[in-house]
Formats: structure tokens, C-alpha cells, sequence
């Protein structure tokens, strides 16, 4: 695990919020030199702090109308039919997030379709296919009240 100081922390939760911000004014919101800050960037790139740099799309506008949040329950729990189901849900598209859990559940999903047949499309290949799934459980998000990227620092 990178040393974090409190500068490192500083850095991070500007790029959080604006990653495509310059490093003249990175370094002047966090009190360091520009080729100080970009030290400290790079290495925290390096050191896998900052794992990507991404866009964040809206949903509605990227043409994704509905989040499913799914519930997985296998029929066995054995490591090498969850790293099973975890590789095949690792290439799927429209799973965005995936979740290994522990209580009444082993996997939770978050699952990003265009309608309810493109998600009924998902569950026939991707769910009822695999021969360890005992059941599924979904939750239809309404209204996305929250979203956010940032880890708390």
C-alpha cells in the first residue's frame, strides 16, 4: 500500500472532482511547486493510487435507461465457480459493477441496460446460462439520488 500524506490527500481529492485540471493549478490549490505536484502525481499513478483516468457519461444521454441492481446467489460456493462467474461477468458489457459479498447473496451487480429487453437479453446469457446460479434478485433503480467516484479521503 503508497505512503499517503497529507498533501498525496490533497492532490487526490482535486483530481477526483477534475482530473483534467492543469498541473500549474493543481499545484497551486495544494501549496506545492509544479514539478513537485507532478512528482507527487506521477508516483501516485505509478503506485497504483490513481488507477485510470476516466470519463464519467450520463446515463440518460449515453442512451442507458434503466440500473439494475442484481442479487446472485449460487448453488455452491466454491472458489473456482466464482472465479468462474466472475471472469464472465468481467467481459460483459452491461455489468458495470460487480460486487463478491458476504450474508444471503454472493454476488451484487450493478447492471446498465437500454430497456427491459435488452436486461431480459442479459439474464438469459449471462445469469440463467451459468449452471451455478441458484437465483437472482433484481432491484430496478427509479431515480439515481446519489453517484459519486470519489473515495473518502
Amino acid at each position: 500500500m503508497a505512503d499517503i500524506s497529507e498533501i498525496d490527500r490533497k492532490i487526490l481529492r482535486v483530481l477526483q472532482r477534475d482530473n483534467k485540471i492543469t498541473n500549474a493549478a493543481l499545484a497551486e490549490l495544494v501549496g506545492l511547486s509544479p514539478p513537485a505536484c507532478l512528482k507527487r502525481v506521477k508516483r501516485l499513478q505509478e503506485e497504483g493510487v490513481i488507477e485510470k483516468n476516466v470519463a464519467i457519461l450520463n446515463p440518460k444521454q449515453a442512451g442507458i435507461g434503466i440500473t439494475m441492481i442484481v442479487e446472485v446467489e449460487m448453488e455452491s460456493d466454491r472458489a473456482d465457480m466464482n472465479d468462474e462467474f466472475i471472469r464472465r461477468v468481467n467481459t460483459c458489457p452491461q455489468v458495470s459493477q460487480c460486487y463478491q459479498v458476504t450474508g444471503e447473496v454472493d454476488f451484487v451487480l450493478i447492471v446498465n441496460v437500454p430497456d427491459m429487453e435488452a436486461f431480459q437479453t442479459f439474464t438469459e446469457q449471462v445469469l440463467y446460462s451459468y449452471s451455478n446460479m441458484r437465483k437472482f434478485r433484481t432491484l430496478i433503480s427509479m431515480r439515481r439520488n446519489k453517484f459519486s467516484t470519489e473515495v473518502p479521503l
